[in-house]
């Protein structure tokens, strides 16, 4: 028998060795079977089977891992409204055989559970509610995963609901609410500040006209007392108050004149304006003063003859 023949023996025992040696990454789980049963569960790093006797039954990561589960369901309002729950899990490392061993699609089982509590939770909520109420929905959720997967060796860190997508038609309608109510809110805004633009034109135009009134009062007073002055004055160096008055008369209208005369543009109309002329013009403005107070006198005198008779009568 050549040397040669124990090569494929030694290749062999040498094959039997290297499978004797297994690698565990780091937060990874394996399930070590000798001849089909449970042996035992190794941890990160370099192990050793006994080759053909032990075999692995298989691999549990124990990072964090997500699982995406879309529901299409029906909220109180009727609308049909498609909701993403994210479910953020991981194997419980004290819980590797029963995470491995009792449950065989922990996927399904998780996706099962969240179903049943969003078509639960969801058909008691308007559209407006939902979105309002997400996060009650994800605590809903996660306590009903949590209470049924922890007896499989899981734990459930986060559940989100990322996405809630109401049907096409649906979310058209609702745009168009929220267009019209800021659109609402802009013409109120609009008439409130029109309406605070009038008071306030209309404060400053009384204002004016107050202040215009007092300057009117103040001069027709200054010009009184300038008046009076200058009919003292006359009367002092002999001229009694009706030349006095005619004097002042004549000389306002030869002042008008002048001012109007200054400017351009203007019609000029000329009226007698001779020292007699003042004098007949004061006279009439007297008369027709008087001929009005006595007017303005037997109208007070006729009211009050009136109101006696009714009282008479009432007697």
């Amino acid at each position: 028998m050549s040397n040669y023949s124990f090569i494929p023996f030694i290749v062999i025992g040498l094959i039997v060795l290297i499978s004797a040696f297994f690698v565990v990454k780091q937060q990874t789980a394996v399930i070590i079977e000798r001849f089909g049963k449970f042996h035992s569960i190794r941890q990160s790093g370099l192990h050793l089977k006994i080759p053909i006797v032990d075999k692995i039954a298989g691999r549990l990561s124990l990072k964090i891992q997500q699982l995406d589960v879309i529901i299409e369901t029906k909220t109180l309002d009727d609308v049909f409204v498609r909701l993403k729950v994210s479910v953020q899990y991981r194997v419980i490392s004290q819980k590797v055989y029963d995470a491995f061993y009792k449950l065989d699609y922990p996927h399904e089982q998780i996706t099962s559970y969240v179903f049943d509590v969003v078509r639960a939770e969801v058909p008691k909520m308007k559209l407006d509610d939902v979105f309002v109420k997400k996060d009650d929905i994800a605590i809903a959720v996660k306590t009903e995963l949590n209470d049924a997967m922890s007896e499989y060796g899981f734990d459930i860190i986060k559940t989100l609901v990322t996405d809630i997508d109401p049907d096409a038609q649906v979310k058209a309608a609702m745009n168009r609410i929220n267009a019209a109510d800021r659109e609402k809110t802009a013409a109120q805004f609009e008439g409130d500040a029109a309406r605070i633009l009038i008071v306030e034109k209309a404060k400053a135009e009384a204002e004016s006209k107050r202040l215009q009134g007092q300057g009117i009062a103040d001069q027709r007073r200054e010009i009184a007392r300038g008046l009076e002055e200058s009919v003292d004055v006359l009367n002092r160096v002999g001229i009694n108050s009706q030349e006095a008055s005619a004097l002042i008369v004549v000389t306002q209208h030869y002042d008008t004149l002048q001012a109007i005369g200054g400017e351009t543009n203007s019609n000029l109309i000329l009226l007698p304006n001779s020292p007699q002329a003042g004098s007949n013009m004061l006279n009439d403005m007297v008369a027709s003063f008087s001929a009005s107070n006595e007017i303005g006198e037997a109208m007070k005198q006729a009211k009050l003859n009136k109101a006696e008779e009714r009282r008479n009568e009432n007697e």
